[in-house]
């Protein structure tokens, strides 16, 4: 076992996953296909391949059983809103085969890194879509953004693409007080998640939103 391979495995072990070996070689095979393409693609500002194992992979997998909390392991539909590198679907999609997942970005060069990491991956659950998430109609049932944008505009802006009693996710560093006391009155956050991600320092969070209308009536899986 390579020292990275080992490293993964541990940082699984920390996260209570259950990382089988060809999911683990799938996700560590992902990040070489983001090393290839950052050469050319401006993929990334994260380049040296010890922080991409970190801020990228470990981070992503820290909200990997946090979601599978929410939805009970039961099949849903997943957007990715500023997908870019594709992280955090990319990683969802590898460890998580119930959900299909759709990776959105506005700029077609990354869509176009989703999918051809769908299909060096072999990963039918994934998508990547070249697109502005306000064009989309879903329904997703999970929402979710990952150092993306402001919780109101995450919010306003993917609105119409979730399901009626679907949930947002949003992955953040520190506690995002200001964001949350901006959000839209269609919008309420529901659950606020510390997160303690593998080998890394820095705060995390996962803000859990829903729609204020539907508050109560049930979230997937729950």
């Amino acid at each position: 076992m390579s020292a990275r391979e080992l490293r993964l495995s541990q940082a699984a072990l920390q996260l209570g996953l259950d990382l089988a070996a060809d999911r683990a070689n799938k996700l560590l095979a992902y990040l070489d296909l983001i090393a290839k393409w950052t050469k050319v693609y401006n993929l990334t500002a994260v380049r040296d391949p010890d922080e991409m194992l970190v801020q990228h992979l470990f981070d992503s997998l820290a909200a990997v059983g946090r979601l599978r909390r929410q939805t009970a392991g039961r099949p849903i539909r997943l957007l990715d809103v500023g997908s870019g590198a594709g992280l955090p679907g990319v990683v969802i999609a590898t460890c998580c085969p119930e959900v299909q997942v759709d990776c959105v970005d506005t700029v077609g060069k990354k869509a176009a890194f989703i999918q051809q990491s769908a299909a060096q991956l072999q990963l039918v659950n994934l998508r990547g879509l070249h697109d502005r998430v306000e064009n989309l109609e879903g329904p997703y049932d999970v929402i979710c953004s990952r150092a993306f944008a402001s919780l109101p505009d995450f919010v306003s802006w993917s609105e119409g693409a979730l399901a009626e009693q679907g949930i947002w996710l949003a992955m953040k560093g520190k506690m995002p007080d200001a964001e949350i006391a901006e959000l839209p009155p269609a919008a309420e956050v529901f659950h606020v998640e510390q997160l303690q991600v593998p080998e890394l320092s820095a705060e995390r969070c996962i803000v859990w939103m829903r729609r204020r209308s539907v508050a109560g009536a049930g979230t997937p899986g729950r």
